[in-house]
């Protein structure tokens, strides 16, 4: 007979179910430590059914210490777990850890050592808690000198998240052209940095427009590089319509607070990723089953 105070300790210890609890004591002969690394185990054979499923939701967030930051994204199967504490918790500590550390690629980042094992065995046995495929998607570390500012924003909660780096201005400005970046989805900081190959598509797509539109041909290029323009003012920070005074864009509006936009990085949660399909009662009866 195992003791329900063994079996409420082992849940305490490890977050398992009631259930699963008194059935790793009774398999293990009510040694407690043994039972741990019983769970443990189930845990991560758990984990790996789940590696086929598709985890896009999730959330994203941004670390700043000085003139470091880190952006990432960390995934869940459903927005609800995005909300649970404990895989907030776990994101937190994900980023301090790259933030306190220097990893080149995704994969030294996975062996950081977390405290609570490396980030890969985390994901794992958080994997096995909450009981949703998670996944740490991406990261990136960017860096300042003293005359730079960052700027940060998150959009609902962390389902956006915007990170830019300003020379000079100051981080209220920063700020803006965060909020900037996370509200208007820019691909580019400037028209320098959009791949000719990129042009030359939207190029071709325009003239064809244009001519099935019946235009003269001794106009359509100058309706083609007037398209170009506008197409550049979607796609390019600088060049889009500041949010907050439509009468300059956000080039015109870092420079009249003596500042210059160096970089930006904006993740979307779940972008690129192929989402599911489901109802929410069919989710909550596979759960059950």
């Amino acid at each position: 007979m195992i003791d329900a105070k063994l079996v409420a300790e082992l849940r305490k210890l490890t977050g398992a179910g009631m259930l699963d609890c008194k059935k790793a004591l009774v398999e293990t002969n009510g040694n407690i430590d043994k039972a741990v690394d019983y769970l443990r185990e189930k845990g991560i054979a758990k984990a790996g059914k789940k590696a086929e499923r598709i985890a896009a939701e999730g959330l994203a967030n941004i670390y700043i210490d000085n003139n470091k930051a880190v952006i990432l994204e960390v995934n869940s199967e459903t927005d609800f777990v995005s909300k649970n504490e404990e895989f907030i918790n776990m994101i937190d500590l994900i980023g301090k850890t790259i933030l306190n550390n220097d990893p080149k690629t995704k994969e030294e980042a996975d062996l950081l050592d977390t405290g609570e094992g490396n980030i890969s065995d985390l994901i794992i046995a958080k994997t096995a808690k909450i009981g949703e495929k998670l996944s740490f998607r991406r990261y990136e570390i960017i860096t300042k000198n003293d005359n730079q500012n960052f700027g940060s924003y998150l959009h609902m909660g962390g389902k956006i998240a915007s990170l830019v780096v300003l020379e000079g201005a100051n981080t209220e400005v920063a700020k803006d052209v965060a909020m900037q970046a996370a509200a208007m989805k820019p691909e580019y900081i400037s028209q320098d940095e959009v791949p000719v190959e990129v042009i030359e598509k939207e190029k071709k797509i325009l003239t064809e427009e244009v001519i099935n539109e019946g235009k003269p041909s001794e106009i359509a290029d100058k309706i083609v590089l007037g398209k170009i323009n506008k197409y550049f003012k979607e796609i390019c920070l600088i060049n889009q319509t500041f949010i907050k005074d439509g009468d300059i864009d956000v080039e015109t509006y870092v420079k009249n607070n003596e500042g210059k936009v160096l970089n930006m990085i904006r993740y979307e949660v779940g972008e690129g990723i192929e989402k599911r399909n489901e109802n929410f009662a069919e989710e909550v009866m596979n759960q059950i089953k």
